[in-house]
């Protein structure tokens, strides 16, 4: 089955689990509204390559792993639109959850995303229940505090940030589970895919804090200029737009470096570099 086709039926698996019996319909919708269409997919794309270059001898629990991380990355952004933070009316192109379904509903929306992601996990566990305990581990490593995507909407609500930790974990931290989670997922160990991730994934917040300040609504799809507006740290901020593209480039230089050994080694390089081409110049690319 083709990569994308693999993780688009496993994220319907998985709403489909939400609709199992009689729910909410208002709530039901709101997590289709925030899940699909999607946008380009990349965290479970790279979770999955991850472990196809690893073997993929459980792909059932390879797509579980990828659709979860989708499914976090779904409920971050739906919560990360509310008016509580960034108050966006649009995401993808169309009216964020909040402005579609009103704020309870949207609160609900991202919530139920959340746990819908850890059941799907739990119910791939009778494939293997060793590797799916250490996926659940992974992905609520990454999820929660100290280093997930929580403690990085938390950093914002700092006076002092270190701009490298607060992006490792407000966009990061996604990037680092689907490196590691793939991994794990074809039986090998998480720890020497770690770097991998995390260059991918701090890459990919320089881009978004460039495409935030030069770039409108009608690229990006979502509203622009919100670090300014929220006076959140960006890259941007602290090193002006020409230091900013610098700092990416630097990054990306690296990842194809930090590429563990495996059999599809040469077919991680080049989903790298194409990540390159996507990012450069990040500020005539459209946020994923």
């Amino acid at each position: 089955m083709p990569m994308k086709k693999r993780i688009e039926t496993a994220i319907d698996q998985a709403l489909a689990r939400a609709r199992r019996d009689t729910v909410p319909g208002k709530l039901a919708r709101a997590l289709d509204h925030a899940v699909k269409p999607g946008g380009a997919r990349i965290r479970p794309t790279i979770s999955l390559s991850v472990a196809m270059a690893c073997g993929d001898d459980s792909p059932e629990l390879a797509s579980a792993a990828a659709a979860a991380i989708e499914l976090i990355h779904c409920a971050s952004l739906v919560h990360d639109d509310m008016p509580c933070f960034d108050d966006a009316a649009t995401r993808r192109g169309k009216a964020s959850v909040h402005r579609a379904f009103g704020e309870p509903v949207a609160l609900l929306a991202g919530d139920s995303l959340i746990v819908l992601a850890f059941d799907i996990l739990g119910q791939a566990a009778r494939t293997d229940p060793a590797r799916a305990g250490l996926l659940v581990s992974e992905m609520a490593r990454y999820t929660g505090m100290p280093h997930g995507i929580c403690a990085g909407q938390g950093w914002e609500a700092e006076e002092v940030i270190d701009l490298s930790t607060y992006h490792r974990a407000k966009t990061g931290a996604l990037f680092t589970a689907a490196t590691r989670m793939g991994a794990v997922a074809a039986g090998q160990d998480a720890e020497p895919w770690t770097e991998l991730g995390a260059r991918i994934g701090e890459a990919f917040q320089v881009a978004d804090d460039l495409l935030d300040a030069l770039q409108p609504e009608e690229v990006t799809g979502k509203p622009a200029g919100q670090d300014a507006l929220h006076n959140r740290p960006s890259a941007v901020r602290e090193l002006g737009v020409g230091g900013a593209i610098k700092r990416l480039n630097d990054i990306l230089s690296g990842a194809i470096s930090s590429i563990p050994a495996c059999p599809g080694e040469a077919m991680l390089a080049e989903m790298v570099r194409a990540t390159a081409v996507r990012l450069t110049p990040a500020h005539s690319t459209a946020a994923e």
